[in-house]
């Protein structure tokens, strides 16, 4: 192996003397490319920015003698950050890293030339041997990508100068004599991968043969209804050459056979019932009105795409098995169809207005009301029993999820059912004690009477059209009195509110939630369960859940919650441990966000928690009577009390989601408290859609029918 085939060049050469760097740029004949403060402004700029050390790198000089030119490049590391970029995430860095360890040969080199200049975009290889013995002919030119220029030059040489001129930290083998039955041993040495493109049926042979004693996977590509070979020989290696089909044919049976001789072989080898009707109708024309079976570029072009994606997989230990497949495009397009419509519904109602309105009746507008109360996700964890002397609040354990650790949330959203049934109670005259239960289903109970709390019957209205406002918050100031008055609602109920405004803070807080958000993604059960609980119009029921629509999203981002629903696609930024756009949406809001309201509780408790859930109700009222939008958010961490709390929560991000709780509580102030809810709270246009709630056949059971106690 030379530096030049019959004067050629093809390897370009280093210049790191600096009388011989000096030489070569004063000389008029040598063209001068210097585009190196491009080149470092561009990595500075990538996202994630490399290391220093990638950074600071030396720059070289390459001189490329067959164009007589001298180029100034970033050094091998910041080259190739730089220039395998855009290949994330469909190939990680590390993956990258894994696969410039590779070593690839590539036998024939008219397919084979597509092939190598794929594999060395892509940088599937670190080195790649390259073997033809033949020139380049203006009959190539139809399939294979040189130039006029390249007319008479050897295809080996050809293409290493043209994977030199795209990265010349490519190591690249030359064998321009081609390859012959003694020299194949010598061609394999040190190859993980073989691509065998070959003319010559011996080679094709012994080109298998000798994998198979080297140990060494084989990818062939034939480019007629685009067929993909793959030999494990790697794995198998007593498997029959060419999966048999060839029989007990060997190399020095097949030399020096003319095209017309070959034919047997080819139909052999392809399948004549697989091969399409211009490829077997030219196979009868072969040595008539053509001299070869016929091939198109965009076919090879397509059969290097396909030889390059199955060398990944081998280089990467991906499963890939011996077998043979079709890529056959023709196939594709006569399967041409319009996608579906895209989802979406006009109810042609009012999506504002509840479509049940109060029930005249005092007792069935109690259930109605505590219908009517928040619950995570919207699916609403309850059952309600409605008798003549009182309304009972019953846990629906089907209706939970991983984030409600221990029905915490549960137990909040009842806490708000309770608080609703009080109102309504308190507005019909019917107002009695109240019942939290230590534990079991039964959770809470309200008792009719003939009291009355001109207070909490005043909140009547306002707590029917209490709604979720997720819109972008106008950055305006809180009126003065919201402090006294939050924490009076919080209090009034046993429970705490802390109010965070300050900028800083919700900055801190904003880059937190939206933390927090992308370790919901990316923990499969976490996001299993949250796509579970939004509900697309046109798909799903929406009585209960969260309506797409509700979040109040622009088109762009509701086109990538599409996106994000794909568990493959939260699987792969998890591998990665990417993602922060998954938090893009939080982080912003909270950025605009004019406060933050924390309600807390004292202790861990059910009935800690039911409390909480009154206070929850009834701050989210006063807020909304203050003029201002609430949005409820759900942190990860929002329920979890101890270490193996996070770990249910999500076994991998347990220690992360630890810390997360803990930086919350400081930047909050929570001390020994517990979470019942967070409310983003500000100033927001009207709500576009207003969620659903099961219907009250569903959901509530009257006592005489249900054989109940009441």
């Amino acid at each position: 192996m030379t530096d030049a085939v019959n004067g050629a060049a093809w390897r370009p050469e280093l210049v790191d003397d600096p009388e011989r760097l000096a030489g070569l740029r004063a000389d008029p004949a040598v063209q001068v490319v210097d585009t190196i403060e491009q080149q470092q402004r561009d990595l500075a700029r990538l996202l994630s920015a490399p290391p220093p050390e990638i950074v600071g790198e030396p720059t070289r000089w390459f001189f490329y003698p067959w164009r007589r030119a001298l180029i100034h490049l970033l050094g091998p590391e910041a080259f190739q950050t730089l220039r395998t970029d855009r290949n994330r995430n469909k190939i990680t860095a590390e993956e990258q890293r894994r696969l410039r360890r590779l070593s690839v040969g590539v036998a024939g080199l008219s397919v084979g030339h597509a092939i190598a200049h794929t594999l060395a975009l892509e940088g599937s290889c670190g080195h790649i041997r390259l073997a033809d013995f033949d020139e380049i002919e203006l009959s190539n030119l139809n399939r294979i990508p040189g130039t006029v220029f390249d007319l008479g030059v050897n295809k080996a040489v050809v293409v290493a100068r043209r994977i030199a001129e795209l990265d010349p930290y490519i190591d690249v083998s030359i064998e321009p004599s081609g390859l012959a039955l003694d020299s194949i041993d010598t061609f394999l040495d040190g190859l993980d991968i073989v691509v065998e493109e070959c003319d010559s049926f011996d080679v094709k042979l012994a080109l298998r043969d000798g994998a198979r004693r080297h140990r060494l996977p084989v990818v062939m590509e034939t480019s007629d209804r685009g067929l993909l070979d793959i030999e494990r020989y790697d794995l198998e290696p007593d498997r029959p050459l060419f999966h048999g089909l060839l029989g007990d044919a060997r190399p020095a049976d097949l030399m020096g056979l003319s095209t017309h001789d070959k034919v047997p072989y080819v139909l052999r080898v392809l399948e004549p019932a697989e091969l399409s009707a211009p490829m077997a109708a030219s196979m009868a024309e072969v040595d008539e009105s053509l001299n070869t079976w016929p091939q198109l570029g965009g076919d090879i072009t397509l059969g290097a795409a396909t030889v390059a994606a199955a060398v990944r997989k081998l280089g990467l230990g991906a499963p890939l098995p011996s077998g043979r497949a079709r890529v056959d495009l023709d196939a594709v397009l006569a399967g041409l169809a319009d996608p579906p419509p895209p989802a979406g519904a006009d109810f042609g109602v009012d999506l504002v207005v509840d479509p049940e309105p109060p029930p005249a009746e005092p007792r069935a507008a109690v259930a109605h009301a505590a219908r009517l109360a928040p619950s995570g996700g919207n699916t609403q964890p309850w059952t309600f029993t409605i008798g003549p002397d009182g309304l009972d609040i019953v846990l629906d354990p089907s209706q939970t999820s991983t984030l409600d650790v221990a029905f915490r949330g549960s137990h909040v959203a009842i806490g708000a059912a309770l608080f609703n049934a009080r109102v309504a109670a308190a507005r019909h005259g019917l107002l009695g004690e109240v019942e939290i239960l230590a534990g079991g289903d039964r959770v809470a109970g309200l008792r009719f009477g003939v009291g009355s709390d001109p207070e909490l019957a005043g909140l009547y209205d306002a707590m029917l059209q209490r709604v979720s406002n997720r819109h972008f918050n106008e950055p305006k100031p809180l009126p003065e009195q919201t402090a006294d008055v939050l924490r009076a609602a919080a209090t009034a109920e046993g429970a705490d509110v802390h109010l965070v405004t300050g900028r800083d803070q919700l900055h801190r807080l904003a880059e937190l939630l939206g933390e927090s958000d992308r370790l919901r993604y990316l923990t499969e059960q976490l996001h299993r369960e949250m796509m579970r609980e939004l509900r697309w119009p046109g798909i799903d029921e929406l009585d209960w859940g969260i309506d797409v629509r509700t979040l109040e999203l622009d088109a762009s981002d509701l086109a990538k919650l599409g996106v994000a629903r794909r568990t493959d696609v939260m699987a792969v930024l998890a591998e990665q441990d990417l993602g922060r756009a998954l938090g893009e949406s939080t982080r912003d809001r909270v950025h605009a966000a004019t406060g933050l309201a924390v309600v807390s509780v004292a202790g861990p408790s059910p009935a800690d928690y039911v409390r909480g859930g009154q206070a929850v109700e009834r701050v989210w009222i006063e807020a909304e009577r203050l003029g201002l939008s609430v949005h409820p958010m759900s942190p990860v961490f929002i329920f979890g009390v101890d270490d193996g709390d996070y770990v249910e929560l999500s076994p991998r991000y347990a220690d992360r989601l630890r810390r997360l709780r803990g930086e919350f509580a400081e930047i909050v102030g929570l001390g020994q408290r517990h979470v019942a809810l967070v409310m983003r709270i500000g100033y927001a246009p009207s709500v576009s859609v207003r969620s659903r709630r099961l219907s009250a056949h569903r959901t509530v059971r009257d006592a005489l029918e249900a054989g109940s106690n009441l």
